[in-house]
């Protein structure tokens, strides 16, 4: 059964997209810690992200890296926070947390919620800066 994920490389499920390519996908995630708080997958459905082949993992964080400086650029923090969970959704995911302090990556906090419009306004500047890189 395909994951949510997977769903959303699709175009069944709609996402803030922030990139794409052949093999991966950005996207805000929408229960996020932080303003501009991105989910990058890789395209190809695996679980747990140790079972992705070594050139797949590689290309995923060349990607996730060019997804965090954009986030960099539009979203004010000092750095962005990267972690692997991988026991919510069965898709191997990296997110991407603009951070200001240890504290921002504390998934016990309560998740933001932002507007439609908002949302849709900060993915199109994201995507703009990730184009400009």
């Amino acid at each position: 059964m395909a994951s949510i994920f997977s769903k959303i490389v699709k175009g069944d499920i709609p996402s803030y997209k922030i990139a794409e390519d052949d093999n991966y996908y950005a996207f805000l995630d929408i229960n996020p810690l932080a303003k501009g708080h991105t989910l990058v997958i890789p395209k190809r459905e695996t679980d747990y992200i140790f079972d992705i082949d070594d050139s797949e993992l590689g290309g995923l964080m060349v990607f996730a890296k060019k997804v965090g400086l954009a986030i960099e650029n539009v979203v004010e923090c000092k750095r962005i926070g990267v972690t692997v969970i991988g026991l919510e959704v069965a898709h191997a995911h990296i997110h991407l947390i603009p951070l200001n302090s240890l504290y921002d990556m504390d998934f016990k906090q309560p998740k933001l919620s932002f507007s439609a419009e908002d949302n849709t306004m900060l993915s199109e500047k994201i995507r703009e800066a990730y184009k400009a890189l």
